[in-house]
């Protein structure tokens, strides 16, 4: 069988896209993720496939995060007539998250083809619209963790909870080659341990082949009760002290669910000062949602809490924002308050209004809680910017910065090796390292290699290697 890297490589951390050819030559894609953040050139970037749509026989989707599902209704719009394998989870995220990928893909467009026709340029089609993302979903096939599914004689796969986000899956493969069977392990992105809401990655069976992620191959993470901590100090001083807005942009699937649940433990706790909390997203609002339908995947500690607290999404001074309407009435709300409006990394959505209204008053504090790609907003903004371009708009940055990464969704270095120990370096065949920046990935690579694993490659795009 073959493996094409095709994204998430060469030092690449959005557009996962990695295709095999099995021997009896379909091909089968695993992830169909969005390049995000890089201007004009991401645009060109996810228009050069590097495959041709009608040719990939079956999608197997690692999880619902549109830098690893966002470019499905763009292949589906382009001739795939493939199936999208996925756990049920991933499939209602999907859902709600690729027609509001299309419609941010519209807005976009509609702004830039304006500043096109002032330089009597031709327009622009959007990479896809919200119909052509609605679309793509019948192509849709929920299969549950720890199923052994079959796609073809000699190719089968199976779920495994990464713990990432809601339906979030380390892809386990098995294939037949020379007679003999193969099995490799894509990880996605894998999670945090002890985390307060989802469990814990599971544990898998051994691989000939693996394929880790390394956003985090560089770096430790706090705990998550050291978050909390700093959480609360970060509303008091923000809310209680300074009397400002705390502005939190985060991801609507997963990161903001993490906030929600950590203000709603320490309002019960006694430990918020009485301000209100709005959540200003409508894919947030509508994935939170989901996370109620889908409680059964939740950690024992968030079952121990919702016997109690019914609704650990929903509380007193909580609320949530649908329209624009109500978002406008956010910019002239003059009292204290709590801002979590996506998207995390600051590049699009509502957070971008909510920056461009606060950003320069000095009683306003922006809490960055994910990791934000080198070129987005986000990255600039944090890294001390003293000026930064919002809707093409220069804004002096005089708001307080605070960060804090232990809400990250990723595993850091130790949790990735942790999450390696059930696997035998001396059988490993060959360790890819993959989604990650290229100084996160050359330290991780390093790690694995001194926990024995012995050929560890870092792919670059469109890199082609035999798996026998």
């Amino acid at each position: 069988m073959k493996l094409e890297s095709i994204g998430a490589s060469g030092g690449e951390v959005t557009g996962s896209k990695f295709l095999l050819t099995t021997k009896e030559n379909k091909k089968i894609l695993i992830d169909c993720g969005m390049y995000q953040g890089k201007g004009l050139e991401t645009d060109a970037m996810n228009r050069d496939l590097g495959f041709a749509p009608a040719d990939i026989d079956f999608i197997i989707l690692s999880h619902a995060h549109i830098d690893h599902s966002g470019l499905i209704p763009y292949i589906h719009k382009n001739g795939f007539k493939g199936k999208v394998f996925c756990t049920p989870a991933t499939r209602d995220l999907c859902a709600i998250m690729l027609p509001d990928s299309g419609k941010i893909q519209e807005t976009d467009t509609r702004q830039f083809n304006k500043k096109r026709a002032l330089h009597q340029l031709p327009p622009v089609e959007p990479l896809y619209t919200m119909q052509d993302a609605a679309a793509c979903m019948g192509r849709f096939i929920s299969i549950p963790y720890n199923i052994h599914f079959s796609i073809t004689p000699t190719f089968s796969f199976e779920f495994y909870d990464a713990g990432h986000i809601l339906g979030g899956a380390s892809i386990y493969i098995s294939f037949v080659e020379d007679n003999e069977i193969r099995t490799l392990l894509y990880t996605g992105d894998v999670g945090r341990y002890h985390k307060r809401i989802l469990p814990d990655p599971c544990i898998l069976p051994k691989a000939d082949y693996i394929m880790c992620e390394s956003t985090y191959g560089n770096r430790l993470h706090e705990t998550i009760e050291d978050a909390e901590q700093k959480l609360m100090l970060v509303v008091l001083d923000a809310c209680a002290k300074r009397k400002g807005k705390l502005i939190i942009p985060s991801f609507a699937i997963g990161r903001t669910q993490e906030i929600v649940y950590a203000l709603h433990r320490l309002k019960n706790a006694g430990n918020l000062p009485h301000v209100d909390i709005f959540v200003d997203s409508p894919l947030a609002t509508s994935a939170t949602e989901i996370f109620r339908l889908h409680a059964d995947s939740f950690n024992e500690e968030m079952q121990r809490f919702i016997h109690s607290n019914p609704d650990p999404f929903g509380f007193e001074n909580l609320h949530y924002i649908r329209t624009i309407d109500d978002s406008k009435r956010l910019n002239t709300y003059n009292r204290p308050c709590v801002i979590i409006s996506a998207s995390g990394m600051m590049e699009a959505g509502r957070v971008k209004y909510h920056l461009a209204n606060n950003i320069d008053n000095p009683r306003t504090t922006i809490l960055s809680v994910g990791y934000c790609a080198p070129t987005t907003l986000g990255a600039k903004i944090m890294r001390g910017d003293k000026e930064v371009s919002i809707f093409g708009v220069k804004y002096k940055v005089r708001a307080t910065l605070e960060n804090i990464q232990s809400y990250s969704g990723h595993a850091d270095y130790n949790e990735l090796l942790h999450y390696l120990n059930t696997q035998n370096p001396e059988t490993v065949r060959k360790f890819f390292v993959i989604h990650g920046e290229d100084d996160a990935r050359v330290a991780f690579a390093q790690r694995v290699e001194e926990h024995g694993f012995k050929d560890v490659v870092m792919p670059k795009g469109k890199e082609v290697f035999e798996l026998g």
